[in-house]
């Protein structure tokens, strides 16, 4: 078992995002802009989709760590830090996912 976190990843991309983009793809990915980065998350969340209904376990582990470094990313660029994420994830955990949508709708 590991004991890598995406708290260790987000810092990774922190890190990378600040190197030269000829070295680093996520720092490329960073310049080259938000609709870049979150067209790639897009790309890897439907490879992620595919290989969950194609049963791949292994396509599904590999597509999802790229859904969440992508995420990362997205994140990175948008200034949102995880621990917003999380925060957000623990205010929701007080309701039922039925009521937590409800509430959104307007």
């Amino acid at each position: 078992m590991t004991d890598f976190t995406l708290a260790d990843l987000e810092r990774i991309v922190e890190a990378r995002a600040a190197a030269d983009p000829s070295e680093s793809w996520t720092a490329k990915l960073v310049a080259a802009g938000q609709p870049r980065a979150a067209k790639k998350l897009g790309e890897e969340a439907v490879e992620t989709v595919i290989a969950a209904i194609e049963n791949d376990r292994a396509a599904l582990t590999g597509e999802a760590a790229d859904l969440l470094y992508h995420l990362m990313v997205v994140l990175k660029i948008g200034g949102i830090r995880l621990q917003d994420v999380l925060g957000e994830l623990e205010r929701r955990t007080g309701q039922s996912g039925i009521a937590e949508k409800a509430s959104r709708k307007s």
